[in-house]
């Protein structure tokens, strides 16, 4: 899911500061917001409340991801946990996503960083993953915009099995720092 798997390449005009590490702890602690998917039939989006908790796996490369959100009296709460793990070259980052009721996920990504300033909490993410959508083989785009202690992922599919080259936005995930 989002903060997923990653292979970074730092950006030219990034600080030498702001590397793949550091983006990645740029994110610890717990954050609010909400989970938004398109409802295409009417053009607009509606959203479930969201809460994120990461935690670093204690390692130096492990990161631990908790998001909960509220799907309706049917379902209820919906944990969905990632751990995902830098390589040793820094370059490839590779995660497991567990949610009750499902098989686990398990991907690996690309991902570009670019940073917009020094800071570590100022930077663009952008993760491509081979995976599944809606059952079907695509490619997966999270772009992730850190500014602060605001954080916003949409999450886009284009989907293999079809001549079309077009991503399509499935949702997207904004969320604020909670301060403790």
């Amino acid at each position: 899911m989002l903060f997923s798997a990653a292979l970074f390449v730092v950006s030219a005009a990034a600080a030498p500061s702001l590397d793949i590490a550091a983006a990645r702890r740029s994110m610890l602690g717990r954050w609010e917001g909400k989970l938004e998917y398109r409802d295409y039939q009417e053009n607009r989006w509606f959203g479930l409340p969201v809460k994120v908790e990461v935690r670093d796996g204690g390692d130096g490369v492990t990161l631990i991801r908790t998001a909960d959100y509220e799907d309706g009296p049917s379902t209820g709460n919906v944990r969905i946990t990632t751990v995902s793990m830098l390589a040793p070259d820094g370059a490839a980052e590779t995660s497991a996503t567990f949610r009750k009721g499902r098989a686990v996920e398990l991907n690996t990504a690309k991902l570009s960083l670019q940073a917009s300033s020094s800071a570590p909490q100022h930077w663009t993410l952008v993760e491509l993953i081979e995976g599944r959508d809606d059952d079907r083989p695509a490619i997966i785009r999270y772009t992730t915009v850190r500014d602060g202690d605001r954080a916003v992922t949409i999450k886009e599919v284009d989907f293999a099995d079809d001549a079309a080259s077009a991503w399509l936005v499935r949702n997207r995930t904004t969320l604020s720092r909670v301060r403790d």
